[in-house]
């Protein structure tokens, strides 16, 4: 049995001014061939519990790709098609396929980068059995059900389970290639534009979407349930809450289970948007804390979901306010790197940092901030995840240093990465359980790394493409009337 694996990965924001070529997927870590598997076996992604299935299976294992982006604006159509290709090219003569996507990819030559690759590796293989994990943030779309065996997505944000998902889904496909299995899908959707910051798996309202979810899992004949936030910064037709259900031969019992999810979510869409908090009100609440570490999280310039990482409105107000022992994480400025590199660890200098980027898509320009500080650290920015979620993957920040005003140590990165693990600070040697403020450009994936060592958390709503006000964002191709961009 000959079994291909592969990996490509980008939530796409398309209000984000970030450029994603082939080189954005290099610098997170893009791997072709056998340097596919040798990078993500062992790990807990999708892609290493697939591994393992296919080698308990005594099976040939074919890595083509395995490509994953920090997410930015619409992939190149040459990025795009050197993974697809890569893809298309191994598959002739596979018995199955085991695909770790996304599901919230927009290409230049497509709105739907998961469910062409789908529909393009079924029309190159017809009848071949594929199984497929998706992200949490995956706008489902009728292209990727249609062109696929078996699909299931994450149920945890920050996603801690990919691994668990990725083995579940794996295994369906593998009974089913035996014929133990006949898997068959049901999928839906309704008309909510759900904000991220209202996604967090510990909170309501998808607390108990997941756990709707776990319970039909649990009924007979049913193989895998998932519940879709969805991704609500890709104006793209199908971008809102979905669910899908994957039943042992049974549609009809698919189907109801699905509606059943989507129902429980209409009920709750009031709870999927946002309320927002002047800046001020909230840094005054932050002040008055008595008790660290408080996490500040400035979460509209969040690279995680697409953001520039160089926005200084919230950390200027920090500053402003007179906040102490504060550590950053992370302000994306390679041209800040390489003067402070030039500088030297230990001195003084006086820099313009970020607002390197404009953001045409909410009318903003960059606007840098001037700050004092010392080179307290120089850093190649490479390490490894040791934390619950993309444990064991190789995180490589770029030249990274750490500017240190004596009130706030700012680390400074030359590629984006959101701040999930707590290596971002202790690779450039900060700790951050005994800092008062670790001040994080994350929405919910911080928790992953910081909510074990949190005392507090509060957000922040400043600046950026990863807004989460509905009135800066102009969306053109979403379908309406939608939840809340309309009141229904």
């Amino acid at each position: 049995m000959r079994i291909l694996i592969a990996m490509m990965k980008h939530e796409t924001n398309t209000f984000s001014p970030v450029e994603t070529g082939w080189q954005r997927f290099v610098e997170w870590g893009a791997h072709l061939g056998p340097a596919a598997r040798a990078a993500y076996e062992g790990t807990a992604m999708p892609m290493g519990a697939y591994i393992e299935l296919a080698k308990a299976a005594g099976a040939e294992i074919v890595t083509p790709v395995a490509a994953e982006a920090m997410p930015s604006g619409p992939v190149s159509a040459e990025a795009y098609e050197k993974m697809v290709g890569a893809i298309l090219d191994a598959a002739p003569g596979c018995d199955a396929a085991l695909l770790d996507l996304h599901g919230a990819m927009v290409a230049e030559t497509t709105g739907d980068g998961e469910g062409t690759l789908l529909e393009r590796l079924r029309q190159r293989c017809p009848g071949l059995p594929i199984a497929v994990t998706l992200d949490l943030h995956c706008n489902l779309t009728q292209r990727m059900v249609d062109n696929c065996t078996a699909l299931i997505g994450y149920k945890t944000y920050p996603h801690t389970d990919m691994h668990v998902v990725g083995e579940q889904i794996g295994r369906v496909l593998m009974r089913a290639l035996k014929g133990e299995l006949d898997p068959v899908m049901a999928w839906g959707n309704r008309p909510i534009l759900a904000q991220t910051l209202r996604m967090g798996t510990d909170d309501e309202p998808m607390r108990a979407l997941v756990a709707l979810a776990r319970e039909i899992e649990r009924r007979p004949g049913i193989l895998a349930a998932t519940i879709f936030g969805g991704f609500p910064m890709a104006d793209i037709p199908e971008a809102g809450i979905s669910a899908i259900v994957v039943a042992d031969g049974d549609r009809a019992a698919a189907q109801a289970a699905v509606d059943e999810i989507l129902d429980a979510a209409w009920a709750q869409r009031v709870e999927f948007a946002y309320r927002h908090e002047p800046i001020d009100d909230a840094l005054a609440r932050a002040k008055a804390l008595a008790d660290g570490p408080i996490v500040l999280l400035d979460h509209a310039d969040n690279c995680g979901s697409g953001g520039n990482q160089d926005v200084m409105t919230v950390l200027k107000a920090v500053i402003e306010v007179g906040l102490e022992d504060v550590a950053v994480a992370a302000v994306w400025d390679p041209v800040a790197v390489e003067e402070l590199m030039r500088t030297g660890i230990g001195r003084e200098t006086t820099i313009r940092l970020g607002g390197r980027t404009s953001m045409p898509a909410i009318g903003a320009q960059g606007e840098p901030l001037e700050i004092t500080g010392r080179v307290r650290t120089l850093s190649d920015g490479d390490w490894i995840v040791r934390g619950p979620m993309y444990t064991g993957v190789h995180v490589h920040m770029g030249p990274t240093a750490v500017l240190d005003t004596g009130k706030v140590k700012i680390v400074i990165v030359s590629r984006h990465h959101e701040p999930w693990d707590e290596g971002v600070f202790t690779s450039v040697g900060i700790d951050p359980k005994s800092t008062r403020y670790l001040l994080l450009k994350s929405r919910i994936h911080y928790r992953a790394g910081f909510a074990p060592i949190a005392r507090h958390t509060i957000t922040l709503d400043g600046v950026g493409v990863t807004t989460s006000d509905n009135r800066i964002l102009t969306y053109r191709n979403v379908r309406r009337p939608i939840y809340p961009l309309d009141d229904i």
